[in-house]
């Protein structure tokens, strides 16, 4: 079952705390006896649903999610890349980063990461795509709308290029068995 008061309490927390599009937005989660897999860990499918609730109220808080509202847009995620490399155990707190890596034509590439006292954790690169009734709509539209017009994309480091590269590559539709 999603969460969603854990969502509803992470969106009012960072209410009226605007941050830059760039910046990095930081939040406090626990892994609850709910998140766990059978092995007494947090649960992958988990993982990415906590870092749902690290995206939601950073969407807020850089003007994405007005916006959305206003215009009647959705966002979505378009692919994924997750590397997992701490356990993370029932009742640990863990701090996550939410940030902007950049955009191209089509995607807003988000990176999130989740530490504990210092020490990554599992780290996720996020391609995500703004939607219309008509289909994805253009990054720079989207920027646009959030006031800074002509606004360009930080260069995209070069292990995401290679991630869309190699994604790329992958056939579509995958083979039926």
């Amino acid at each position: 079952m999603y969460p969603v008061i854990r969502l509803v309490k992470e969106t009012l927390k960072f209410r009226g705390k605007p941050l830059g599009l760039l910046e990095t937005h930081q939040s406090q989660h626990r892994c609850w006896p709910w998140d766990l897999d059978p092995w007494n860990e947090l649960n992958n499918g988990r993982t990415l649903t906590l870092y749902d609730l690290g995206r939601v109220p950073f969407a807020t808080r850089i003007g994405i999610t007005a916006i959305l509202r206003a215009r009647h847009w959705g966002m979505t995620v378009a692919g994924s890349s997750v590397r997992y490399r701490r356990r993370i155990r029932m009742f640990q707190r863990i701090e996550m980063q939410s940030r902007v890596l950049g955009w191209d034509h089509r995607f807003v590439y988000i990176e999130q990461s989740m530490w504990r006292e210092g020490e990554a954790l599992n780290h996720v690169l996020l391609r995500t795509a703004v939607t219309s009734a008509q289909g994805i709509v253009p990054p720079a539209t989207l920027i646009a709308a959030m006031g800074e017009p002509g606004r360009e994309s930080p260069p995209l480091p070069d292990w995401v290029h290679a991630w869309i590269a190699a994604d790329a590559e992958r056939p579509w539709p995958p083979m039926a068995a």
